[in-house]
């Protein structure tokens, strides 16, 4: 996750993501092999991968754009296999900008396998260790399946943001990057034989949510558990002081006007022990707003999490919390501490996403339609938003 979305860490032990390595081009893996996340266990699968490709959306809306040297104003293909500049920035594959009411879209066409590549350092950094590599690119490649399932667009399949997954393209590749593609290469997360939603979040505040608390509707393989070792987060413990008269716009801006804001309290809890709904007592009347509502109004950079209590100060309120994130899925945080005592990557995943299965992409998950109990939502929820 990113940093003024739904956040990673600080970039412990990160590199520099401006220096332009060339890794080389990987292509998906082939083989029989399916595994069972936590226990290798050998099913039938396709001799051999299938190559797939990403459309990511780089931008939407630009009045114009600067490609390879030149400033583009109108619709234009940029050929395979690239790499492409745009706007300062190194991007594998084709590189496609059409006309849209607004300005104009663009999106970068490549191999899954760079695309994860180029997203990894986007979501989570190196110093967290090869394990969580290893566990992040699986879930990163899980997930941008499961949006080319139920892509929200016909022009590309999943953003290069927060809406997304932050995707950095070549300038994020790095050699321990590549190593953790390559060892999971064409390895995905799959329940029912479909590409899971594989959402994940900085840190989950001692326990994950479950898909329900927070999308409303429930995921066998997106369940709560417990997660420890994140004590040394930076979000265990966070402080957001708001004021009475900007909670009282928020609320405004989400059809909850209740005049200044006097009171505000934590109806009630989920069983995370997430804020599912607090009461907001104005001049104006008395409301209830969900939790996850409020962080969309003041922002995941203000409310890094729901996993908060309110308390009145002088000028306001604050809000005290822990965890950063929507709190579903993998915690990386925790991922990390797993990691450091002795768990790979497929117990990680194992841990995180109960029931799932890692296999090798085949010609039936790389085709499938979607029959996900969110796939309706799936084009609205971001990886780590």
């Amino acid at each position: 996750m990113r940093r003024g979305g739904e956040g990673v860490g600080p970039r412990e032990g990160s590199v520099c993501l401006r220096q332009r390595r060339r890794g080389r081009v990987v292509g998906c893996a082939s083989g029989l092999v399916a595994l069972w996340i936590g226990a290798i266990t050998p099913v039938a699968a396709s001799a051999s991968a299938p190559t797939i490709a990403i459309r990511v959306l780089i931008l939407d809306g630009a009045p114009s754009v600067l490609i390879d040297g030149k400033v583009r104003r109108g619709a234009a293909r940029f050929a395979a296999p690239g790499p492409h500049e745009v706007d300062g920035r190194q991007f594998r594959g084709s590189v496609t900008l059409t006309e849209e009411r607004g300005g104009l879209r663009v999106v970068n066409e490549l191999g899954l396998e760079d695309y994860v590549a180029g997203t990894l350092l986007g979501e989570v950094s190196e110093g967290f260790g090869d394990v969580v590599l290893r566990a992040q690119a699986i879930a990163i490649r899980s997930y941008a399946l499961h949006r080319r399932a139920h892509a929200r667009s016909p022009d590309y399949d999943v953003e290069a943001s927060t809406t997304g997954q932050v995707y950095l393209g070549l300038d994020g590749e790095t050699p321990m990057v590549r190593e953790a593609v390559d060892a999971t290469s064409g390895q995905i997360l799959t329940f029912d034989g479909e590409p899971i939603l594989a959402a994940f979040h900085s840190a989950a505040g001692g326990r994950t949510a479950t898909a329900a608390e927070v999308w409303g509707r429930d995921v066998p393989y997106l369940v709560s558990v417990g997660v420890p070792g994140e004590e040394d987060s930076p979000d265990t413990y966070w402080r957001a002081p708001v004021s009475a008269e900007e909670l009282s716009d928020a609320l405004a801006a989400a059809g909850k006007s209740v005049g200044r804001v006097r009171d505000v309290s934590v109806a009630s809890r989920t069983p995370s022990g997430r804020s599912a709904a607090l009461r907001v007592r104005g001049t104006e009347g008395q409301v209830e707003v969900s939790g996850e509502t409020l962080r969309r109004v003041l922002g995941p950079m203000r409310l890094r999490s729901t996993l908060f209590e309110v308390r009145r100060t002088e000028d306001g309120f604050v809000f005290v919390g822990s965890g950063n994130g929507h709190g579903v899925g993998m915690s990386q945080w925790g991922a990390r501490s797993l990691a450091r005592r002795g768990s790979d990557h497929r117990q990680i995943l194992a841990r995180f996403y109960p029931g799932a299965r890692i296999e090798r992409i085949s010609s039936q998950t790389a085709r499938v339609a979607g029959t996900s109990v969110l796939a309706a939502h799936a084009g609205e929820i971001g990886a780590s938003q």
